[in-house]
């Protein structure tokens, strides 16, 4: 009984392998024979696919770098890989930009739309997925994370400098890249922990023992990190091109449908962690996924923007788009003080979900200044009111060598 579980188990899994990576086939065939006039339509659905597969694939081999790595290194390295399809995107619009400057509001408009689809869809969804599973009301984070978390914080109070300036500038450039590069130090430093492993990992990790575990690691990652990178800026242009024909606002388009696309990677990777009852990994994955956002990201817009442009100027801020940076600044800020405590309860997800949805059916540019200060009305109120031990623990996070962190036990 016990092989033909065995069996039936190994069929499973090695059919979910192939089947992930049969989703990338359709859009890297079409993808080498760029002189096909493919309808807009046919392109969406292909690549769209394509990143599916894609994020699957990138799980499997999150799971198994994770055996060999600090847990906090084999996040970055998922939600860096994860989150290419926006970084191909956004620095496309940056690029067009420094020639074209009707493409200037479309990078923020990406960046932005993605931030808060990470914590309004994605961490909401995960932490309810998790607390279901669990059958409980709350998820508790691994302590571990506060890595994550820490430098999630700093890159969000300076995100609030940003706008006042009118410019992402190659100033905050510096300033944000120089954030991710400690990060990531930091993360290689992290003490490493047993991993068990479930479902295709654990079939590689039994058939090919520990080299074999590291060349399947590299080869997924290397090969659902390339179906991602051609897939994600045709995807999110067939969708523009659909808008244009049937008269849709573009800038809602690269805003919403387009991060849509490109998040649903790091989404995939978090809820498959969740149903696995790993919810704590999932959350550390869209956290990291917010700094990778927050730091690589926006740091990297305006050097795109330069170079393209041929100056030093950076790239312009219009009123909309300032309204946006703020918003997407105080939704992060509200919930790295929901999470500094390491609980992350249902009623906290059910609200940032609420909040978040509430922005499309209200969408004027007063309802966004009202969302700004319901977000920095209730951040506050955490803060005043909500006890000592949130209080403490997220003044640590920004202050770390001020006083040693206390909590409960994660």
């Amino acid at each position: 009984m016990a092989g033909e579980s065995y069996a039936r188990s190994r069929r499973r899994d090695l059919v979910a392998i192939a089947g992930a990576a049969t989703l990338t086939v359709p859009w890297i065939a079409l993808h080498h024979f760029p002189g096909l006039d493919l309808p807009s339509e046919l392109i969406a659905v292909a690549a769209g696919v394509a990143i599916l597969g894609g994020a699957f694939l990138l799980s499997w081999a999150a799971e198994l770098a994770e055996r060999d790595i600090p847990q906090s290194l084999a996040i970055l390295f998922l939600a860096l890989l994860s989150v290419l399809p926006e970084y191909a995107v956004d620095m496309h619009f940056a690029w067009k930009a420094g020639t074209d400057p009707s493409y200037a509001p479309y990078a923020v408009a990406n960046m932005t739309g993605a931030n808060r689809l990470l914590i309004g869809l994605g961490w909401a969804t995960v932490v309810l997925i998790a607390c279901f599973r669990a059958g409980t009301s709350e998820l508790v984070i691994d302590r571990r994370q506060r890595l994550e978390m820490r430098y999630l914080v700093w890159a969000t109070l300076y995100s609030f400098l940003i706008p006042i300036k009118g410019t992402i500038n190659l100033f905050d450039a510096a300033v944000l890249l120089s954030l991710f590069g400690f990060y990531a130090a930091a993360a290689m430093s992290s003490e490493s922990h047993e991993v068990n492993l479930v479902g295709p990992a654990a079939l590689v990790d039994r058939e090919f023992g520990h080299a074999g575990r590291r060349f399947w690691a590299i080869g997924l990652f290397a090969f659902a990190a390339y179906a991602i990178f051609i897939s994600a800026e045709p995807f999110a242009e067939s969708l523009v091109e659909i808008g244009r024909r049937s008269a849709i606002d573009e800038f809602l388009l690269v805003q919403w449908v387009a991060p849509l696309a490109s998040e649903s990677p790091e989404f995939l990777i978090a809820i498959l962690y969740a149903l696995r009852l790993r919810g704590s990994v999932g959350i550390g994955t869209l956290i990291s996924s917010k700094v990778n956002q927050w730091t690589l990201l926006v740091g990297a817009i305006p050097i795109v923007y330069a170079i393209s442009a041929g100056g030093w100027a950076g790239l312009p801020l219009d009123e909309r788009q300032t309204e946006e940076l703020i918003l997407t600044s105080t939704q992060s800020l509200l919930a790295t003080i929901l999470i500094a405590d390491l609980r992350f309860s249902r009623s906290d997800a059910i609200m940032l979900a609420l909040l978040f949805a509430g922005q499309f059916a209200f969408t004027g540019t007063h309802v966004r200044y009202l969302f700004i200060l319901a977000y920095m009305v209730i951040a506050v109120g955490l803060l005043v009111a909500g006890g000592s031990q949130r209080r403490s623990m997220f003044f640590s996070l920004i202050w770390p060598w001020h006083r040693r962190e206390s909590g409960r036990p994660a």
